[in-house]
């Protein structure tokens, strides 16, 4: 240790021990029998804190479990973290020798009030200077609000949401989440707090446990958002980019052929509201479009047995040939103002589970989620599964069975990169032997006689 004119000790202010169990480390420093006391912004453990020696001692993580049971493995400290609180006590007593060497160069008597308020004016407790409390969640907002023209509400509710995963992790550990914090070790811990989150509403009742793969979004939803801050001039440990998100595979949700002839060949005369369900549905089953693209529609986007329109989502032009079963839908309503007799979404998939159902679609599926190591398994009828998005997995999965191209169908459903568009890939056998008889011509001799 360094040795110092005035006294220097090290405490730490279990009176004052926060939320999450940690208290503050604080600096006592006392010269001619004036003593002056200052936060060192350092905070560990009672278990982890040396009162003999004044300083901060690694434990195992067996040990470590043993004495802190209530905290997750993330939160025990590593001995690198060890080395570096004590370092940083070690960078304040560094920093008293050189302001009193100075005093005593210029040969100016100091007290402790002195020497601690040139520490303070020197901002020696920290090797740079500390972000504002509040400002990484400003930047969320102003995120948030420089992209609202650019894009759809709905996309942006995940990072209102991430904003939310974050506080509660900064009011729950006692960790101030900023800029200067993000790295490697972050995503860890925000991940194992997100795996083991409840949240509790007003009447004192738990939500269920978020999924992995809802975790996986926010989690992504974080990268994206840091790389923009990166790129606006914000510095960030590029550690975090290093954290390697599991995605798990979801199951994709599409209606095959005979599903959706059930739904053509339903009859459903004397009932207006599941027609104009149908049509709607259909529709979206057999061009691609999304809800907010049918919802779009209007009389001067379709000309020539062509959709042409620009797409909500992407702002990109998308043109979709109609063909057997879309063309007629359109004709039908020729008369009115608006090509479909619209409803609104959540409407829309009230009425597509309902109408399913009246078509017999009631396939068991077996839905897998994953809730960190637990496994969770659901059976449900196939029509509770479908929504108004099921209509585009359609068009895409019997496009490709009936021997589309994947780059021809990309080009309809108006997708940039097969990434993004291979979700929805469902390689099938019918659809094996339909691209297979188209390239190289069928079977006419050889029969297999099981």
């Amino acid at each position: 240790m360094i040795k110092t004119v005035g006294t220097v000790r090290f405490t730490l202010r279990v009176d004052k021990t926060l939320k999450n169990g940690e208290a503050p480390i604080e600096l006592i420093y006392s010269i001619s029998q004036q003593r002056k006391y200052l936060n060192t912004g350092l905070k560990v453990y009672k278990e982890y804190w040396d009162t003999k020696n004044q300083k901060c001692i690694f434990i195992n993580t067996r040990e470590a479990k043993k004495l802190l049971p209530q905290l997750l493995t993330t939160d025990l400290l590593k001995e690198s973290e060890v080395t570096e609180i004590n370092n940083n006590l070690q960078k304040i007593v560094s920093n008293i020798d050189q302001i009193e060497t100075e005093f005593k160069n210029m040969k100016i008597p100091f007290t402790s009030q002195m020497v601690v308020g040139k520490l303070k004016e020197a901002k020696g407790l920290h090797t740079r200077k500390e972000e504002r409390t509040g400002m990484l969640f400003d930047y969320m907002d102003k995120y948030i609000e420089d992209h609202q023209a650019t894009r759809e509400p709905g996309s942006l509710t995940v990072y209102k949401s991430v904003k939310n995963h974050l506080k509660a992790y900064q009011d729950t550990t006692g960790h101030q989440v900023t800029f200067e914090s993000i790295d490697y070790n972050f995503f860890n811990k925000i991940q194992t707090f997100l795996i083991n989150r409840r949240k509790t509403d007003k009447k004192g009742n738990e939500s269920p446990m978020l999924n992995n793969t809802t975790i996986a979004k926010a989690l992504s939803t974080l990268k994206t958002f840091f790389g923009y801050a990166r790129r606006e001039g914000v510095k960030i440990d590029e550690g975090y980019r290093d954290f390697v998100i599991k995605k798990e595979k979801l199951e994709v949700i599409a209606l095959d052929e005979s599903e959706l002839n059930a739904i053509l060949n339903l009859d459903l005369k004397g009932n207006k509201r599941m027609e104009k369900t149908r049509d709607i549905f259909v529709f979206s089953c057999s061009t691609g479009l999304r809800y907010s693209d049918v919802a779009q529609l209007r009389r001067e986007h379709i000309s020539d047995d062509i959709v042409t329109l620009t797409v909500k989502k992407t702002k990109t032009e998308l043109t979709v040939p109609l063909n057997s079963i879309s063309g007629p839908i359109l004709d039908k309503y020729r008369d009115q103002l608006k090509p479909l007799p619209m409803v609104t979404n959540q409407e829309m998939n009230r009425s597509i589970k309902e109408l399913c159902k009246l078509a017999g679609i009631l396939t068991p599926i077996e839905i897998v989620r994953f809730y960190g190591k637990k496994r969770s398994v659901v059976v449900y009828p196939k029509y509770e599964l479908i929504h108004f998005h099921t209509g585009r997995k359609t068009f895409i999965t019997l496009s490709l069975e009936k021997g589309m191209s994947a780059e021809e169908v990309m080009e309809i459903s108006g997708h940039s990169d097969y990434r993004s568009f291979k979700r929805y890939v469902r390689v099938t056998e019918k659809r094996k032997k339909t691209v297979m008889v188209k390239a190289w011509g069928s079977n006419t001799i050889l029969k297999i006689v099981s």
